[in-house]
C-alpha cells in the first residue's frame, strides 16, 4: 500500500516555475513584478493602477457548510477549481487570503490548501510570506504608541483614558493578552490604564487594508480610525494624532498584491487575511479587482461557513467595492455532514446514510441563504477516501431537491483533474447569466435592524437581544454611522451562539454583547455571545510538533 504523503511533503516535491514565468501567463511584464526570491513577487502599484480600464472577468466565491473538526476544505477546493478551469481551457486565477500565524501554530493549521491542490511555496506562504501581516501589526501598534505618547506629553486633544478603544495586536493566539494594564512603572512610562490585544487578523487596520481601493483610499481610511473619546465623548481620530501618514508609509509596500502559483503552475494571488468569525473574512479588494482584470475567471474564498464569510463577502466587500459575483460554490464533506447529523468524530469512517441525510439540513440552510443574495449555487462534495456512493447520492439528491447541482470533486488526491466536472458546471452556471446580486439589507436600514435581519434571515434566529448599555450604544452609533454595514463576530461552529448546536438550529435568540466602531473600515462590529477577538491556543497546540529536521527542513507544518 502506497504511503500517503503529507501536504508539506507534496509541496516540497513540487516543480515550481520562476515567478516571472507565472506572471507572463497573466501578461504581467517583468518590471511590474517586485521579486521576493525566485517564486514570490508583488505586483507594483503602477501596474495595478494601469489595469483600471480593462474589462472584468467573472467572480466566483467558494464558501462552505458550517465548519466541524472533520474539515471542509474551502482553500483546497478554491485551488483545485482554479486548476480545473485552466485544464478545460479557461483562463483562471485563484485569489486567496494570507494565513495567520495564530492557527498555523494553534489548531487549524495553515491556509495554503492541501494534498494536490495547494499554492506554493507552502512553507513561505504559511510563515511570514512577504511580511504583510508584520506591516499591518506594526502600523496598528504605531498608532497605539502615538496615542499613549500623546497622553504622556500633555494630552492636548483631551483624550479620556477611560474611553480609549484602540487596542494593540499580535499575530498569535495568546489569551493572556486579552486584557492587560499598560504604562506601569512610574511617571516616565506614561499614565497607567487598562488595555488589551487582539489578534492581527481581527484588527481594524487589517480590515482597512483589505477594503481600501488604493494608497489614497488607505490613507483616508486610516485617518478616520476612532481611537477613543474625550470627556465630552467627542471622537478622537488617528488623523488628529497625526499618525495616518506614517501608518500609510508602513503599509505602502504591503498593499501590493502577492503573486505565487499552484502545484500545477497556475497563477495565484494571495493578499490580506481577516478571520470571518471575528472580522469580515475576505482577501483584499486591491487583489480581487486586479485579478478580475487579469483573468476570465477569478476564484476567491470567504472564511468559515457561508453564514459568516459569504454573508460578509456579499454585504461588506461586494457592497463597498462594487463587485458582482456570478456564482457560489458551497463546499461540503460527507464527514462534516455526518457530524451535523449527530455522528461522533471517532465514527466518521463508517457508512451512515441516515446521518448524512440528517446533516444535509445544514447544507440546505446554507443553499437557501446564499440564494437570498441572488447568486446561483453549486455544491462541491470534497471527496474523502472513506466516502461511499450511497452517501454521495444522498447529498446529490438533497441538493437537487433545492435546485442545486452537487458535484463530487477529488482535487485533494487528483489536483485539477479531479475538478474538471465541477469546473464545467461552474462555467455553465456563470454563462447562464442567472446571477442578479443584491445585498441582504439596504444602507439606510438602522444598525439594530441590520443585525436583526442577519440573525433572523441567515441564522434562523427568532430575535436578537442586548443589555440596555448595548442598546444605548446602538442608538449612539446610529447618529453618525447608521449607514455602515455590520460585521457579526460569532462562533463559526453553529448558526446559533452555542458552538455545540450542530445541524440547522432555529428559533434561538442571538445575544449582542458589545458594539465596536470601525470608522476607517466603515463597518460596525457586533460581538455575539462569548466571542473573543483574541483566540487562545488549544491544550496541545500544533506548535509542539513543528520543528526543523536534520536536513534543515521544516516538519509538522500543515
Amino acid at each position: 500500500m502506497a504511503t500517503v504523503k503529507s501536504d508539506i511533503e507534496i509541496a516540497r516535491a513540487a516543480h515550481l516555475l520562476p515567478i516571472r514565468t507565472i506572471g507572463e501567463k497573466l501578461g504581467v511584464p517583468e518590471d511590474a513584478m517586485l521579486s521576493y526570491g525566485p517564486t514570490k513577487a508583488k505586483l507594483s502599484h503602477d501596474f495595478v493602477a494601469s489595469l483600471k480600464n480593462r474589462p472584468d472577468g467573472k467572480l466566483v466565491l467558494v464558501t462552505a457548510v458550517t465548519p466541524t473538526p472533520a474539515g471542509e476544505g474551502k482553500t483546497t477546493t478554491s485551488v483545485g477549481l482554479s486548476d480545473g478551469l485552466n485544464r478545460i481551457g479557461k483562463q483562471s486565477l485563484v485569489c486567496l487570503r494570507e494565513p495567520s500565524l495564530g492557527p498555523c501554530f494553534g489548531m487549524k493549521g495553515g491556509a495554503a490548501g492541501g494534498g494536490y491542490a495547494q499554492v506554493v511555496p507552502m512553507e513561505d506562504i504559511n510563515l511570514h510570506f512577504t511580511g504583510d501581516f508584520h506591516a499591518i501589526g506594526t502600523a496598528n501598534n504605531l498608532l497605539a504608541a502615538m496615542l499613549d505618547n500623546h497622553i504622556h506629553w500633555g494630552n492636548a486633544l483631551g483624550l479620556d483614558a477611560r474611553r480609549i478603544s484602540w487596542r494593540r495586536v499580535v499575530d498569535m493566539n495568546d489569551r493572556a493578552l486579552r486584557s492587560t494594564v499598560c504604562s506601569l512603572g512610574g511617571i516616565g512610562n506614561g499614565f497607567p490604564r487598562q488595555d488589551g490585544f487582539d489578534i492581527t487578523v481581527a484588527s481594524e487596520v487589517m480590515a482597512i487594508f483589505c477594503l481600501a481601493n488604493d494608497l489614497e483610499d488607505l490613507h483616508r481610511r486610516l485617518g478616520n480610525i476612532v481611537v477613543g473619546q474625550t470627556r465630552d465623548r467627542a471622537p478622537v481620530t488617528a488623523s488628529e494624532l497625526k499618525a495616518d501618514g506614517s501608518m500609510t508609509v508602513l503599509l505602502r509596500d504591503a498593499l501590493q498584491p502577492n503573486l505565487v502559483q499552484t502545484l500545477e503552475n497556475n497563477p495565484a494571488i494571495i493578499h490580506g487575511g481577516p478571520f470571518a468569525n471575528i472580522a469580515h473574512g475576505c482577501n483584499s479588494v486591491v487583489a480581487t479587482k486586479a485579478s478580475l482584470k487579469l483573468a476570465d475567471y477569478v476564484i476567491t474564498e470567504a472564511g468559515f461557513g457561508a453564514d459568516l464569510g459569504a454573508e460578509k463577502f456579499f454585504d461588506i466587500k461586494c457592497r463597498k467595492a462594487g463587485l458582482e459575483p456570478s456564482a457560489v460554490v458551497l463546499v461540503a464533506t460527507l464527514r462534516a455532514l455526518k457530524m451535523h447529523g449527530g455522528v461522533a468524530m471517532a465514527d466518521l469512517k463508517a457508512e451512515n446514510v441516515d446521518a448524512v441525510r440528517a446533516g444535509c439540513a445544514n447544507m440546505v440552510r446554507h443553499i437557501e441563504n446564499l440564494k437570498r443574495f441572488g447568486v446561483p449555487v453549486v455544491v462541491a462534495i470534497n471527496q474523502f477516501i472513506t466516502d461511499t456512493p450511497a452517501e454521495m447520492q444522498v447529498v446529490s439528491d438533497v441538493a437537487a431537491e433545492h435546485g442545486t447541482e452537487a458535484i463530487v470533486a477529488s482535487h485533494w488526491a487528483d489536483g485539477g483533474a479531479g475538478t474538471e466536472e465541477l469546473a464545467r458546471q461552474v462555467v455553465e452556471v456563470v454563462e447562464s447569466g442567472e446571477a442578479s446580486f443584491t445585498p441582504l439589507y439596504p444602507d439606510d436600514m438602522s444598525l439594530w435592524d441590520k443585525v436583526k435581519t442577519i440573525a433572523t434571515n441567515i441564522y434562523a434566529a427568532s430575535d436578537i437581544s442586548a443589555e440596555q448599555a448595548v442598546r444605548n450604544r446602538f442608538a449612539l452609533l446610529q447618529e453618525n454611522y447608521g449607514h455602515f454595514p455590520v460585521c457579526m463576530a460569532k462562533t463559526q461552529y453553529s448558526f446559533s451562539t452555542d458552538a455545540s448546536a450542530k445541524g440547522a438550529p432555529e428559533g434561538h435568540v442571538i445575544p449582542i454583547r458589545e458594539l465596536r466602531l470601525s470608522a476607517g473600515a466603515e463597518f460596525v462590529v457586533a460581538l455575539c455571545g462569548e466571542m473573543m477577538t483574541m483566540p487562545g491556543l488549544p491544550r496541545a497546540p500544533a506548535a509542539e510538533a513543528i520543528h526543523i529536521n536534520e536536513k534543515g527542513e521544516i516538519e509538522g507544518l500543515f
